[in-house]
């Protein structure tokens, strides 16, 4: 069985990393359209520093979770912060079009144990005897 190619759009893969960012923009949808086409140079010098930091082999590290992810991030290993810690994430194709925050959630799963005693009603009665 062979694996289905992927696109964007009605775009391959590598159409679209020929892309510019502001080309790549008019396919998304319009709220990141808008984003990308007022912080495009924000985004480039992103990608840049990224690539040269990934050339060092120096993680990439970063707090702009307001960045939308590109075709020229696909394949990047990029740490992002969530408020407390850095989490890695390895940046795949059905990222595109989606902000870095998405990926890194700020708040945790919270699995709650056994009431203690005296949080319950027949708790107090036990602990009387």
């Amino acid at each position: 069985m062979t694996q289905k190619e992927f696109t964007y759009r009605g775009n391959t893969l590598e159409e679209l990393k020929k892309l510019d960012v502001r080309e790549f923009a008019k396919l998304v949808r319009s709220r990141e359209r808008r984003t990308l086409l007022r912080q495009f140079n924000e985004i480039e010098k992103f990608i840049n520093r990224a690539k040269i930091k990934s050339s060092r082999k120096k993680q990439i590290k970063t707090h702009d979770r307001h960045v939308i992810v590109v075709p020229q991030m696909i394949g990047m290993k990029i740490a992002i912060h969530n408020g407390k810690t850095f989490v890695p994430i390895e940046i795949i194709e059905e990222m595109l079009g989606h902000r870095l925050g998405e990926f890194s959630l700020t708040r945790g799963k919270i699995s709650h144990g056994k009431a203690g005693v005296g949080a319950t009603k027949g708790s107090k009665a036990k602990a009387k005897k």
